[in-house]
Formats: structure tokens, sequence, C-alpha cells
């Protein structure tokens, strides 16, 4: 029984997974069907995503790290161009400019540290493992799992709190075994 999956993307677009043939009568009907569910949850990422703000690279600007804001402090002498220590981040105004970058960086690192002990804890309570774990840029999605066991996750996970991490890690374990978001998954 094939279906037709859809997603709410991190970024608000709506996108359909439908199978082949493609019958575009039928997903219409289908997106027809699920409107009032399109609707409440584009709601939801609206609301969600309304105090969204641009972040600064000054003294004292905040940064989400595993679910807590920590507040940045401008240094000019250290090793490494962002570090967080004693609960601050510490960067070298002369890598200010290339900031977003080094963040990314530290966010990959550390959270590919913490999914290393998490995937392997959770995918041991499901049954489940995964050929390969890996932190990149996904684009539209918190995670994805691909058809050989190998888990995605955004680099961006690293900025949510542990019990958010870990849905997103059961979700995408769960996907090894079942490949769509039927009843069944």
């Amino acid at each position: 029984n094939k279906l037709v999956s859809i997603y709410i993307e991190r970024d608000g677009s709506v996108s359909v997974l439908a199978p082949l043939p493609f019958n575009v009568e039928k997903v219409e009907k289908i997106l027809e069907n699920k409107r009032s569910w399109i609707y409440r949850h584009l709601a939801e990422w609206q609301d969600l995503n309304r105090t969204r703000v641009q972040r600064e690279y000054v003294n004292g600007e905040s940064f989400l790290y595993f679910g807590r804001n920590y507040r940045l402090r401008l240094v000019t002498e250290q090793d490494s161009p962002l570090k967080f220590n004693n609960g601050q981040f510490t960067l070298l105004r002369s890598a200010v400019p290339n900031a977003p970058e080094h963040f990314m960086h530290f966010y990959k690192v550390k959270l590919y540290k913490k999914l290393s002990g998490r995937v392997k804890l959770l995918a041991a309570k499901m049954g489940e493992t995964p050929a390969l774990i890996k932190v990149m840029e996904l684009q539209h999605r918190w995670g994805s799992c691909s058809s050989k066991g190998i888990v995605n996750f955004h680099w961006k996970c690293a900025m949510l709190p542990n019990s958010v991490l870990d849905y997103i890690i059961v979700h995408e374990l769960a996907h090894i075994k079942q490949p769509n978001h039927s009843a069944v998954f």
C-alpha cells in the first residue's frame, strides 16, 4: 500500500511525497482532505517563528546550546576562533566576520559527540542499528534516514533541548524499519 506523505518543512513550505506513478488528481484530493491539518500546522509553524531574531556577534548576545541560552563575549586572544567555557561563548574579535561558520562548525562537532552516545542508547532500546550517523546542513528538515540506514541530523539540532533532540533521534531511528509516516510508523 503506497502512501502520500505531507510535510511542513523548517522554512514553512509544504512538501508532498507521492509514489510513482504520480497521479496529480489523487494527490490534490488528498491535500484537499488534509487542508485543515495543513493550515493548523502552518499556523503552529508561524507562531513558533514569529519571535525569530537575527543574531549579532557582539558582547552580550545570547546563543542557544542544547536548549539553553548562553552569552557571547568577544576576546582578543584564545587558541581557537570560538570556544565555550564556564557557561559562555568566547569569540575572537578577528573572527567576527566569519562567526556564522565558526558557530556552525562548533555545533556540528558538539552535536556529533552528543549524538554518538544518545543514538547508541536509544537505538539499543528500540532494537535498531543505524549504518552511520551524520551531522550536516539539511535545508528544511531536522533529520532524515536513508534507505541504507544512514541517519542524518541538521547541525542546528545542537540548539535544541535534550528532550526534543531525543524525539528527533527516535523519529529517525524508527525510519530504519518504517521508511514512511504511515499508521504503522
